[in-house]
């Protein structure tokens, strides 16, 4: 990474092919605007880096992240909680526009912005520990971080309300079973387990899990027709690779693919 930064720690995996970024901002891992500049700042350097593919967020300690920094909240003005929410929305979505997958490997409690953090990424695996959902409506206000939208479109519209309604922090037992996370972990095995579905990912074509990406997530969003010719021109990015060629020949020699990304 080429910024220095305060609350966000960096470990490179696999010569770089996998980065861990754990959030370190002790004791919560609490979000403040601080924090929010480092995530975006970080979306900056990883769009410039074509070596990544793939990404895992942690937390320092037994928490994730507990969300937005309160004690800085309860000294802004409403116009500074409408620009935090802005900042808060915008730095997600540029998480969840990254070119590369991203895992949140959810090693405690994950909640309110926190939790919209962990539902900008691409897959969530929960360590046994985790408690996760989304406080907002406890302090009589709503998620303002995607929460609202982006838990609705992974449970559904009616588990969605019950989760934001209820104002509960859910098990991972309850958040596998209503499919806000993928897997659940024993928490000593969180780390190692995530790094291992990373190596799986990091092993397939770079530019296939791109565009894949790019189909799936736009996708969502379009009438079924639009949503198919998106998916046909994901497809053509693909066609003219050097690493198509490498998947033919890997099949047809039957020994491993070595994908380059190009």
């Amino acid at each position: 990474m080429k910024n220095v930064f305060k609350y966000l720690r960096f470990e490179d995996k696999r010569n770089g092919k996998i980065f861990i970024i754990t959030i370190d901002r002790p004791p919560v891992n609490a979000i403040n605007i601080e924090l929010l500049n480092e995530l975006n700042l970080f979306c900056d350097d990883i769009k410039k880096d074509e070596k990544t593919r793939v990404i895992i967020f942690t937390g320092t300690g037994n928490v994730f992240s507990a969300g937005a920094d309160l004690k800085e909240r309860e000294k802004m003005s409403e116009k500074e909680v409408e620009d935090y929410i802005v900042n808060i929305r915008t730095t997600f979505e540029r998480i969840s526009e990254l070119p590369v997958p991203v895992i949140c490997a959810i090693n405690g409690i994950a909640a309110g912005g926190g939790f919209e953090l962990t539902l900008s990424a691409d897959f969530r695996i929960a360590s046994e520990r985790a408690r996760v959902g989304l406080r907002e409506t406890a302090l009589a206000i709503i998620p303002g971080g995607g929460g609202t939208q982006r838990l609705s479109r992974l449970i559904g519209p009616s588990k969605a309300k019950w989760w934001i309604m209820t104002a509960r922090l859910f098990s991972a037992e309850e958040a596998l079973k209503d499919g806000v996370v993928n897997m659940v972990v024993n928490h000593k095995n969180l780390i190692s387990e995530s790094i291992s579905i990373a190596e799986e990912i990091s092993e397939k074509g770079p530019i296939a899990i791109k565009q894949a990406k790019i189909a799936v997530d736009r996708g969502i969003e379009l009438p079924i027709e639009k949503a198919l010719e998106l998916e046909t021109r994901c497809y053509k990015k693909t066609i003219p690779t050097q690493d198509r060629i490498e998947g033919l020949k890997a099949f047809k020699e039957k020994r491993k693919p070595d994908y380059k990304g190009i």
